[in-house]
């Protein structure tokens, strides 16, 4: 196999995190327009876009099995394309458990979290832009805290459905099926900000 350049990596980053931002906004235009009709049509087409993400992840583990330098520690490469493959793959989760749980109409606090997902995305999306010029840029930082400023906000919102949802609804598998969604709501904001994260402690280490 070819030596991949140092190139290779930070463009397999940002076509990760974009294919997450597909992602969120496929699951946004789902639960905004929610036809539990055309669901099945919505899955296929999110596992799609998950596939894909997968392929990126596999390319750039091949890629450092042969690899003997590269852009920076190869430990670092692979949980960064871990911590992006989680995002899309919590995305999927979200779908998955409207779709297998049967929620029917989707609950206006579960549009909150969704428009914080894809927030967060559009963040790590720009964030990911600026990796390869890190040592220069001057937006890079912004991203990371607007990432975690997000997913703080998530926190709270989390919380507050999840409250109401339990001293509102008497219906036990209704309970059980947004419990599940909610959770994995906000699991994908927190994957977002392990991506900042490791973003972070990358600049650091290599600053």
């Amino acid at each position: 196999m070819a030596r991949k350049n140092d190139a290779f990596y930070f463009d397999s980053f940002r076509k990760h995190a974009e294919l997450s931002c597909q992602a969120a906004a496929l699951l946004g235009e789902v639960m905004r327009s929610y036809n539990i009709e055309e669901f099945k049509g919505a899955v296929d087409k999110m596992h799609e876009i998950e596939q894909a993400a997968d392929e990126i992840k596999h390319e750039i583990n091949d890629a450092l099995v042969t690899a003997f330098v590269t852009p920076i520690e190869r430990e670092d490469i692979a949980m960064l394309s871990e911590n992006l493959d989680t995002v899309t793959d919590r995305i999927e989760g979200v779908m998955h458990r409207l779709y297998f749980d049967n929620i029917t109409e989707i609950r206006p606090d579960a549009l909150e979290l969704v428009e914080m997902i894809e927030r967060a995305c559009t963040e790590m999306c720009a964030l990911l832009e600026d990796l390869p010029q890190f040592k220069r840029s001057k937006t890079l930082r912004k991203h990371v805290i607007a990432i975690n400023d997000t997913e703080e906000e998530a926190d709270h919102a989390y919380i507050r459905a999840m409250r109401t949802l339990h001293t509102t609804e008497t219906d036990a598998l209704k309970v059980f099926g947004w419990h599940e969604v909610y959770t994995f709501l906000e699991y994908c904001v927190d994957s977002c900000e392990h991506v900042a994260d490791t973003v972070s402690s990358i600049v650091m280490k290599n600053s």
